[in-house]
């Protein structure tokens, strides 16, 4: 290789680093990118090539794609070349043994097989799936070296995959070397101009050869003795290009012509046949049956079958093979190399070079030749769509079949942008007048996640079309209705549903619309008549059995409506266990996944977290097996995270909650999932005492007015209000907080352990109107007993405690606070309050009972990881003139029972009454509630739920009070 020293070396270096030959020099092994820009002709092929060479020669496993110019539509055409040889000839049983469960979500992507049932996965959890099958390989193959050329032309699910891929490859024993086109990226290759090389290089560029550099590659065909002058006309016509230099001094080899001074005059003739209008009247002095061979070959693509060639050519076995061989001669086509092997162009210029050389209609033509040829050859439906697309519509029927089956096959691959293409396609077709409504609803279920204002335009025209199946118009409303919800479009999504409704001759379509009509409502800010929406589904859901899933979605919605206004939470629960009965899919994307998610959290406003917890694990297992690990991920690791705040168990839920934001970042920038995301981990944070960090977290995600239409939960207004008086702006928080009431009050939301807006502005409200801080503590503390929740309860008590103005009257509350949450599972508001009594008898001067408190709440909030609280409950303390005492245990080991424990909840759960707990314990009564508060904080439930906790098998307990 000519002048190619530099990047040679470069080659070496990653090589050496990725190999570990660099240890003696003290660097151990590493991985990492080496990107390669250049325009056509300067060598990236060659130079790729070499690199593969190179890498083999060292030990390394080489996996090499190329993306092509006809190809870039056909989805996971790169990823494929990359991955599929590495697994394919494993048989089923075993693939499935290596791949474990991306087996369904990559498989059909990298055509290993077909997903025969279910949902298929999101891009983000397909991406994931890739990432492990490369991650895998490049350990198990390890070094390993992954090279991709003319990454320009790749397909932009293979493109989008590898960029996002590439940050990580400097932690594997992995080198990925890309190389493209810089000024022909297309806008979804972009990311690759900010991929830097090894070590934050910028890409390695090609320059054109120097006139001494192309003399060289002359002489090398010529002989030694080629003028110089001859030379310089060779680079003075080929711009120092290596590809066209190397073709003509080829050129100039097969026509004899000596390298002297007198042949310079018919260099630039020559040079003029190896590109363009050249290279095609050189050509076409092959004949008109190799013409047609190398038309048809242009028309395929990369990786040509001989035999796939020869039928849209037209040609039989024999002249097919002469025209190939002819075509190998004149340096157009290149291979193959066995008998089953594939020809390919010599290089891409040339392939392109014919391909536009071909008469216009007579191109169109071939693709929907080609089309035929490649379906008759058994490749499918999918592979014949790239070139049905670039055909004229016709009102052909089979064209349209073989779109609408390639789209079904590429959306189950986790390709709904390339499912797009395919029925836009076949929309323009257009299909027959019975089959546009199936084609515009399968259009906009494929661009649901991506361009959902083009979704809804799609459902509605299909609703105005002729529809005969009820099943088909009910699967258009209920994705319209959805795109419109998750677009912030909540009342166009509740008129559509009740128009549908209002519509339906049958009573089960009927059902289900008011079933998801029940369920935006319970979502909308702007409800007209929430009450008297409550009532209708209180009515319908108790006549109910729950014989189906819709029956089963509006008991579960009912459940949720309960928790909403603040029933007594067994209602709710009782609701909540009727929906779960029959089972409830979280992952069926004909239904969606709020009605089982609200389902779950009802348990949590309920005092049973942990029953909460059970239900979430099947559900997230459930979104990882279908590759949903996008949006639907991302908002059930921070609804877990939410849970486990709820339980007190702070350091897991902020851990919980990040994922969900880092999920969450991969959908977009400010989506729903991310907004939620992020109110929770402020939320979080606030409980942990760290108000800057949640003060940045809301500044860098913008989370601040305006705020979404839909109600989220956490309320975000009410987080930002709790923000403002965390950092002291008592003013603008209490103006945030009012709002908020005013928002939900209207809507019956009443239950402050949903949402505690009167409770943070009870606490903003002391400052400035001490005696309306009094009365809404008191009216959140009626709600809260309405509930029956010991921890809402304890809450509520608390913040009531802490605005009321006499001392005695602040202990009274407290001392019922923390008995409340003695009952709960509220670890982290136990704490709060247990500080909070030791802090106002230490302030009587009752030095002695407040010490007690206040290390029970140092040793609580050590446990929830409320590293504030803990702080201030050490300072309290000192200033109570106590030293420090050995606490006990808050090692992890802290959420299991010990004997005296699982005694005591047994016991309990038999319904033995604390005075037999303590004498079969030799202890007090007073012990025995502490025993059950450190079970309630560990099992994750209070009283209610303690029979099922202790004994799953056992069901669901049956009502129970609340211990006083």
């Amino acid at each position: 290789m000519f002048e190619r020293e530099d990047e040679l070396t470069a080659v070496d270096d990653a090589l050496s680093a990725l190999t570990g030959l660099r240890a003696g020099h003290g660097e151990p092994p590493s991985g990492g990118l080496l990107a390669v820009a250049g325009h056509a002709g300067l060598g990236k092929t060659t130079l790729l090539a070499e690199v593969r060479r190179r890498a083999a020669a060292q030990g390394c496993t080489v996996v090499s794609a190329r993306g092509g110019d006809q190809e870039q539509n056909v989805a996971f055409h790169v990823a494929r070349q990359l991955l599929q040889p590495q697994l394919a000839g494993e048989s089923d049983t075993e693939l499935r043994s290596r791949l474990g469960s991306w087996y369904d979500i990559v498989g059909p992507a990298l055509g290993l097989c077909t997903l025969a049932e279910g949902s298929p996965p999101d891009p983000q959890g397909l991406r994931d799936g890739l990432d492990w099958v490369l991650t895998h390989l490049a350990v198990q193959q390890a070094p390993l070296v992954v090279v991709v050329d003319d990454a320009h032309w790749a397909d932009p699910e293979s493109l989008s995959w590898l960029a996002a891929f590439a940050p990580r490859v400097e932690d594997l024993p992995m080198l990925l070397v890309v190389a493209y086109r810089p000024e022909e990226l297309p806008e979804h290759a972009s990311q690759l101009r900010s991929l830097p090389g090894r070590a934050g290089r910028r890409p390695l560029g090609l320059e054109p050869l120097t006139p001494a550099a192309t003399g060289r590659v002359v002489r090398e065909w010529l002989g030694a003795d080629a003028d110089e002058a001859f030379c310089h006309e060779c680079w003075s016509v080929t711009g120092g290009n290596p590809f066209e230099t190397v073709e003509l001094a080829a050129k100039c080899h097969d026509r004899g012509l000596a390298p002297t001074e007198a042949g310079v005059h018919l260099v630039r003739d020559i040079a003029a046949a190896v590109k363009g209008s050249g290279l095609v009247a050189r050509l076409e002095r092959l004949g008109t049956a190799t013409v047609r061979y190398a038309w048809a070959c242009a028309v395929l693509g990369t990786e040509i079958a001989p035999d796939l060639a020869a039928d849209l050519a037209g040609l039989g076995t024999e002249a097919a093979a002469d025209a190939a061989d002819r075509l190998r001669e004149a340096r157009i086509l290149t291979g193959p190399e066995t008998p089953d092997g594939t020809l390919g162009f010599v290089h891409p210029l040339i392939a392109t070079a014919i391909y536009r050389a071909i008469p216009d209609a007579f191109r169109v033509a071939l693709h929907g030749q080609a089309a035929w040829c490649v379906v008759n050859a058994g490749l499918g439906s999918a592979a014949a769509a790239r070139h049905l697309q670039e055909t004229h519509p016709e009102g052909d029927a089979w064209t349209v079949q073989h779109l609408r089956a390639a789209a079904r096959e590429t959306l189950r691959a986790g390709a709904p942008e390339a499912a797009r293409r395919s029925l836009a396609r076949a929309l323009r077709e257009p299909p027959p007048l019975d089959e546009r409504a199936s084609v515009l609803f399968e259009l906009g279920c494929a661009s649901l996640l991506t361009e959902p204002a083009t979704t809804v335009n799609h459902l509605r025209a299909a609703l105005e079309e002729p529809i005969s199946d009820p099943a088909l118009r009910q699967g258009i409303v209920y994705r319209l209705s959805q795109v419109l919800a998750h677009s912030d479009r909540l009342a166009e999504a509740c008129e559509t549903l009740e128009h549908e409704a209002r519509t339906a001759t049958d009573a089960r379509t009927r059902l289900r619309m008011q079933a998801e009509k029940f369920m935006w409502d319970a979502f909308r800010a702007d409800e007209p008549d929430s009450p008297a929406r409550s009532r209708r589904l209180a009515r319908l859901a108790d006549r109910l059995t729950g014989r189906d899933v819709t029956e089963r979605y509006i008991i579960g919605l009912r459940a949720w409506d309960a928790t909403l206004r603040g029933e007594p939470s067994y209602i709710a629960t009782h609701h909540a266990e009727r929906a779960l009965a029959g089972g409830l899919s979280w992952a069926d994307d004909t239904r969606g996944f709020e009605v089982p998610v609200l389902s779950a959290l009802v348990f949590m406003y309920a005092d049973r977290p942990g029953r909460a917890e059970e239900l979430f694990t099947p559900g997230i297992a459930e979104f990882e097996r279908q590759g949903w690990r996008g949006a639907h991920l991302s908002f059930a690791y921070t609804l877990l995270g939410y849970i486990r705040l709820r339980r007190g168990r702070l350091v897991e839920a902020e851990d919980f909650v990040r994922a969900g934001v880092r999920l969450a970042a991969r959908t977009g920038v400010r989506t729903p999932v991310q907004w939620y995301g992020v109110g929770a981990l402020v939320e979080v944070l606030l409980a942990r005492g760290r108000v800057e960090e949640a003060a940045d977290v809301a500044r860098e995600h913008g989370f601040h007015e305006p705020f979404p239409a839909a109600v989220t939960f956490p309320d975000s207004q009410t987080v930002y209000g709790a923000l403002l008086l965390a950092q002291g702006r008592t003013k603008d928080a209490v103006t945030e907080l009012a709002a908020a009431g005013r928002r939900l009050e209207p809507r019956g939301i009443r239950n402050p352990w949903w949402c505690p807006w009167q409770l943070h502005l009870a606490l903003a409200e002391v400052h400035t109107a001490p005696e309306a801080a009094v009365e809404t503590a008191r009216e959140a503390v009626a709600r809260a007993r309405q509930t029956g929740t010991p921890s809402a309860i304890g809450q509520a008590l608390r913040v009531a405690a802490e605005v009321s103005a006499g001392p005695a009257e602040r202990v009274k509350l407290l001392e019922e606070s923390v008995t409340y949450l003695e009952a709960s599972p509220a670890a982290h508001e136990l704490a709060s309050s247990l500080y909070a009594l030791g802090r106002e008898l230490r302030r009587s001067a009752r030095a002695k009972e407040a010490g007690e408190y206040l290390y029970r709440a140092l040793e609580g909030a050590l446990q929830c990881g409320a590293d504030a609280l803990a702080e201030q409950a050490r300072e309290e303390l000192a200033a109570a003139g106590l030293r420090p005492r050995r606490l006990r245990g808050t090692d992890a080991d802290t959420l299991t029972l010990t004997a005296c424990e699982r005694t005591t909840a047994v016991m309990t759960a038999r319904d033995e009454s604390a005075a037999s707990v303590a004498a079969a314990l030799d202890t007090d009564v007073s012990e025995v509630h502490r025993l059950l508060s450190s079970v309630y904080r560990k099992l994750g439930t209070g009283r209610v739920g303690l029979r099922e906790a202790l004994s799953p098998q056992a069901g669901p307990s049956p009502k129970a009070g609340l211990i006083p």
